[in-house]
């Protein structure tokens, strides 16, 4: 692995030296987030949800076990704009795997740093939030930072056309915003049909017995067309269930607001109380936003909470069908505590007599 001498910039004005591959010429710019799994670092590099981030790594030793299955990977391409990591490493020792992680990155032309201190740069995080920053050859110096905070990344990750999938009786829209592909797997478990909408897609005058929202990146406020879609789904009455971003974009169009968290849930052992049994779970999360808890109209209720900071990580209409959290319970990586969730869903399908 021949590499050069490289750099990651904060907007803040911290510079943290390590080493590229030595095809790194240009400027990359993404917002700095970490994400703490030891494991997982494929499921994460393809998760639609990391769309314009520089991800860092805050794991010390990452790739050794290489990159396997496409068909296993959260969707067909990386999504990041980097990668931080302390060391890469150089060879890989799983029978399943394809490539080694740095061949993988230099194949798809993904820009990454080892080398650098991460524990570092998480402290900064820690303290100062989420920063844009840019990796960068080292003798060059940043011109400008993107304004990350004001592109709808949804818009480039979302399906450009419907995809049908499976078989049953019932048929639930899929509404991507960016889905794993894990979350299909995990609906296809059961005997429905899916029929898989872009973002901004009206379906709100076909036949559908259901409708599941995706997780995916950005700021939740920026998919007015989907907030739009939804107001008229809750009008309906049919069984809905959101997923990361999925939450934050139903309890827009329940009429809450969102905020953005200081640096985010990035992590597969999150602790989650759910309410009604004030049983705890571990859970995997990736997002940078949350509800807030005051804004929630009357009907609707907080159905799971975040042990570490008491934020909102799951809301319920207290009477309709509708139930969304703000983890993955399909995991890929992390824990699958939470998996019955989609059978709780499936059942309000299979039981719904709207059409």
């Amino acid at each position: 692995m021949v590499t050069t001498p490289a750099q990651l910039v904060l907007e803040s004005g911290e510079i943290f030296q390590g080493q590229s591959s030595s095809d790194l010429q240009d400027m990359h710019f993404g917002e700095v987030v970490f994400n703490t799994g030891m494991v997982g670092y494929v499921e994460s590099l393809t998760d639609p949800s990391y769309a314009g981030q520089i991800l860092v790594f805050t794991y010390p030793l990452i790739g050794n076990y290489g990159v396997g299955n496409p068909d296993d990977w959260e969707s067909k391409k990386i999504h990041v704009k980097g990668v931080v990591m302390s060391e890469m490493a150089p060879f890989y020792s799983s029978h399943t795997a394809y490539h080694s992680l740095a061949e993988w990155l230099d194949q798809l032309k993904i820009p990454y740093l080892v080398g650098a201190d991460t524990r570092a740069i998480t402290k900064i995080l820690r303290t100062k939030g989420v920063i844009p920053g840019a990796i960068m050859p080292r003798a060059d110096k940043p011109k400008q930072f993107e304004a990350f905070g004001k592109i709808n990344w949804v818009e480039q990750v979302s399906t450009k056309e419907p995809i049908s999938s499976g078989s049953g009786e019932k048929l639930v829209i899929v509404i991507d915003c960016g889905i794993k592909e894990n979350i299909i797997r995990s609906l296809q478990e059961f005997p429905i049909r899916l029929k898989r909408v872009p973002h901004d897609y009206d379906f709100t005058n076909e036949q559908y017995d259901g409708v599941f929202i995706s997780n995916g990146p950005g700021d939740p406020t920026h998919c007015k067309e989907t907030v739009s879609i939804l107001k008229k789904v809750f009008q309906q009455k049919k069984p809905t269930f959101g997923i990361c971003l999925g939450t934050q974009l139903m309890a827009l169009a329940a009429g809450a607001t969102t905020y953005k968290l200081p640096f985010g849930h990035r992590s597969h052992n999150q602790p989650c109380l759910h309410i009604p049994t004030q049983r705890s779970y571990l859970t995997s999360q990736n997002h940078s936003y949350a509800v807030d808890e005051a804004t929630l109209p009357s009907d609707w209720q907080v159905a799971f909470r975040n042990l570490n900071d008491q934020s909102v990580e799951g809301i319920e209409h207290k009477e309709l069908p509708f139930f969304s959290v703000q983890f993955h319970p399909e995991a890929a990586p992390g824990p699958m505590d939470t998996t019955w969730l989609f059978k709780k869903f499936f059942d309000l399908v299979q039981n719904n007599t709207i059409r």
